[in-house]
């Protein structure tokens, strides 16, 4: 039995290390930009697809490497690509919705990821089916009847290990000095000699790598990807942010343990609960907006009249 509660506990940890990647680049584009960037869990979906052809590419031109070692360059190679897609988006489309009502930059996020799920689709080699993704890593440690697998370390670590240095940056670097200027007021930032365009572009680009890592976690944990998972991730991650507190790193990591603890406990209690997670999590989401409309960490905000 203690190895049994063991085994939940970790998998609660694992998917709450997977949300918290996506609710954190949620939380962070709104608090710099104060938009919603619905189209979040599609571009950071695009990351197992590029690292699917990567992995194809380093393989074949670096045999000795080994299949590992060129599924970890994969990796790396479409988080920097997912990072990059994420400036472009923002260039192309996005920042013309930056002084817009709040509904419009929310349809046309929403409207650009459909775009980007239609695109793969149509352009990635049979996109419609469900395509298998290999093991970021096999094997496990036995701990008496505790099972601990290596995939399960590496997903916490790793995250652990991004969120700390995202709070670094955020609050021991110049840029993240710059990036906390910029959130709380643009127009006084430009008096102080920042480029809030260029600010919008570095937020981006770390909002959607950091993404795209939860991505490829979330489908290798699932053992395959499907062009359209952006969709139940965005609405995972998101929920996980609204919960916290939108702008609030501290409550997207909160949030997702929530939303993550909700998500194993249905599938433990419930019959068929993993065809009702969702459900359960958006009903947590419901009740947190009803009796705390700004989340569980984040301010309040008053309108302008």
């Amino acid at each position: 039995m203690d190895a049994l509660v063991a085994q939940h506990l970790l998998n609660w940890l694992v998917l709450a290390s997977i949300y918290t990647l996506l609710a954190l680049g949620f939380s962070l584009l709104f608090g710099v930009l104060d938009v919603i960037h619905f189209s979040h869990g599609d571009v950071a979906m695009v990351a197992p697809f590029v690292a699917l052809l990567a992995v194809q590419t380093v393989a074949t031109i670096a045999a000795p490497m080994g299949a590992p070692a060129a599924l970890v360059l994969a990796i790396l190679v479409s988080m920097v690509a997912i990072g990059l897609l994420g400036v472009l988006l923002d260039w192309l489309v996005i920042r013309r919705f930056r002084n817009a009502p709040a509904m419009m930059a929310l349809v046309a996020t929403v409207a650009l990821g459909t775009v980007i799920r239609e695109m793969i689709r149509t352009f990635y080699p049979q996109g419609s089916n469900p395509k298998p993704f290999p093991a970021i890593a096999s094997g496990s440690f036995t701990i008496g009847d505790f099972v601990l697998p290596t995939f399960s370390l590496i997903v916490i670590a790793v995250s652990i290990a991004m969120v700390v240095a995202l709070f670094a940056l955020l609050t021991h670097t110049s840029v993240g000095t710059r990036i906390r200027a910029v959130a709380e007021d643009r127009n006084i930032a430009r008096l102080m000699a920042i480029r809030p365009n260029r600010i919008f572009a570095i937020t981006f680009f770390i909002a959607s790598a950091v993404g795209a890592i939860g991505a490829v976690f979330f489908v290798s944990h699932a053992g395959v990807v499907r062009f359209d998972f952006g969709v139940q991730l965005g609405l995972i991650g998101f929920s996980a942010a609204v919960i916290g507190g939108l702008g609030s790193m501290q409550g997207a990591i909160l949030g997702s343990l929530l939303i993550a603890g909700v998500d194993v406990l249905v599938q433990i209690l419930a019959p068929d609960g993993a065809s009702y997670r969702l459900v359960f999590m958006f009903v947590l989401t419901i009740l947190v907006l009803v009796l705390k409309p700004s989340g569980l960490l984040g301010k309040p905000v008053f309108e302008k009249v």
